[in-house]
């Protein structure tokens, strides 16, 4: 019987990690000016993570990858906070718990308050081989013309949550989340939809950069749920992530749930919390 290791995530680990984080936020902001053609909002560069302010009530509108390139000066921080006010909008940051110690000592003095956790998984692909996935659904890339189906799948999933963990207090009007999804779309996100008999019932998300592949935006109808779609989903992913190279696949839950039992069935490890704080 083969004992397998599982992956150890140490301070270099999620610094490779929380940088992709922050990557992403800062291709999406930038992208969401572009498709505006404004220059509303900011991606700047703050201790080694990304300040971003994207759109009204944008998932990209947040402060990612704190904590692993020195501690934000007290000066800095207040520039960032002015810039998030102008625009009308608190600040909202992920902290990851292997993040230096300091900078959450410094945002808990400004006032800035706990309001929930998610979790970091990981998988080494190191010598791994690509999965089959479960008969009867098939899983391809999402169209351009697909992507209000993608769309309609992921607010589906919001209005209709897991009942198992912590629910996610992330909520997000459903033309901002469309925009989100063409924004990181645009950066070279890779989406997928699932199909039972020809008939849309999941999608989810890759990204893949500096050997990380990164899934996001799974979802599953209602009606479709418990059939195995997240299973297929995961092991396509899987299957490209190591196509492409890549020599792990993170991926990103809200603690205890579904999504997280699902992708930890298919061997990814806890690798560590972040916090989500946010401005008084």
């Amino acid at each position: 019987m083969t004992i397998r290791t599982p992956l150890f995530c140490g301070t270099a680990l999620a610094q490779r990690i929380e940088r992709v984080e922050a990557q992403l936020v800062a291709q999406a902001s930038a992208a969401a000016r572009a498709r505006r053609a404004d220059t509303l909002g900011f991606a700047r560069e703050i201790a080694g993570g990304v300040a971003s302010y994207a759109e009204a009530d944008s998932p990209f509108n947040k402060i990612a990858g704190l904590g692993f390139g020195g501690v934000p000066t007290e000066a800095e921080l207040v520039e960032v906070e002015q810039a998030f006010r102008t625009l009308g909008s608190p600040v909202p940051v992920e902290l990851a718990n292997l993040a230096d110690p300091a900078v959450g000592e410094l945002l808990t003095g400004r006032g800035y308050r706990l309001t929930g956790y998610e979790n970091v998984l990981g998988l080494s692909l190191d010598g791994l081989s690509a999965p089959e996935p479960p008969p009867g659904v098939e899983v391809r890339l999402c169209r351009a013309d697909e992507t209000d189906t993608a769309l309609d799948l992921l607010v589906e999933a919001v209005l209709n949550p897991d009942t198992e963990g912590v629910a996610s207090a992330e909520d997000f009007p459903r033309d901002v989340l469309g925009n989100a999804i063409r924004d990181m779309d645009s950066t070279g996100t890779r989406r997928y939809l699932a199909l039972i008999d020809d008939v849309p019932v999941g999608t989810g998300s890759l990204r893949i950069a500096d050997g990380t592949a990164y899934f996001a935006g799974a979802a599953t109808s209602v009606q479709h749920r418990r059939r195995g779609v997240q299973t297929a989903l995961i092991a396509t992913r899987l299957a490209d992530a190591i196509a492409a190279g890549c020599d792990i696949a993170t991926v990103t839950t809200a603690p205890g749930t579904k999504s997280q039992q699902n992708v930890q069935r298919r061997g990814f490890d806890l690798l560590y919390t972040r916090a989500l704080l946010q401005s008084s």
